[in-house]
């Protein structure tokens, strides 16, 4: 049996395929909703980041300058380890929710970065101009100097965002159940040719999310581009 007909063979067993569906489900819940935690968590650290000085702010700029630090600082497994072992160490604490949280902090620092980032890139004629008309700073973030940045800062969050989801697949290093975890399981209770056939198929899957996630991200950048042309 050559390498093809083993992995149609893989396709074509439920209890394969029910396996790698059920760490495929669980591999996308941990990427969608740690993606927009990131999301949460990296917009507001910008904003405050690129905020102006007050005796306040001085104190939340200090607090994400460290925050940014040490998450861009360290490796992911070793997050990934202290939010499981460490932090949410509760009896029955859900798993899931460990990895939401863990990922979506990571993910927010480098968030954070692009969009202060594609922010500060604005033209500060920009903010002038909304100065000159009367509008407040606050207004003219929000109303003219977002705007344009959300356009610049699409192409590097698009790549967060691909990263984010392969970096799901450690999870499977604190026990949890995700597509390479799946394909582990298969390889390791029957014939296929070990790991190579799953993990091709498993491979298989993140190109298919990935792929979706770029096409996603370029629809939307072309639609922005088509109302720049209006």
């Amino acid at each position: 049996m050559n390498f093809f007909e083993k992995i149609f063979e893989l396709f074509s067993t439920e209890k394969y395929m029910d396996i790698i569906f059920e760490g495929f489900k669980t591999t996308v819940i941990i990427s969608v909703f740690a993606a927009i935690l990131g999301l949460l968590i990296g917009t507001m650290v910008a904003l405050v980041s690129i905020s102006e000085v007050s005796p306040v702010t001085k104190v939340l700029k200090a607090i994400c300058k460290v925050y940014i630090t040490i998450i861009r600082g360290t490796p992911m497994a070793l997050q990934l380890f202290i939010m499981a072992y460490v932090i949410f160490t509760f009896r029955g604490f859900p798993e899931e929710v460990t990895a939401i949280i863990a990922f979506g902090i990571n993910s927010g620092a480098y968030v954070a970065e692009n969009i202060r980032g594609g922010i500060l890139s604005v033209d500060i004629g920009q903010t002038e101009a909304g100065r000159a008309l009367g509008l407040t700073s606050r207004v003219t973030m929000f109303k003219i100097v977002i705007p344009q940045a959300i356009k610049n800062v699409i192409p590097a969050i698009g790549n967060e965002l691909i990263a984010l989801i392969k970096e799901t697949s450690i999870v499977s290093m604190i026990g949890m159940f995700d597509l390479t975890m799946a394909a582990k399981i298969i390889g390791s209770g029957n014939n296929m040719a070990s790991y190579v056939v799953p993990m091709s198929v498993v491979a298989l899957f993140y190109l298919a999310i990935v792929y979706l996630l770029t096409f996603a991200i370029k629809l939307i950048e072309k639609r922005l581009r088509a109302s720049d042309k209006r």
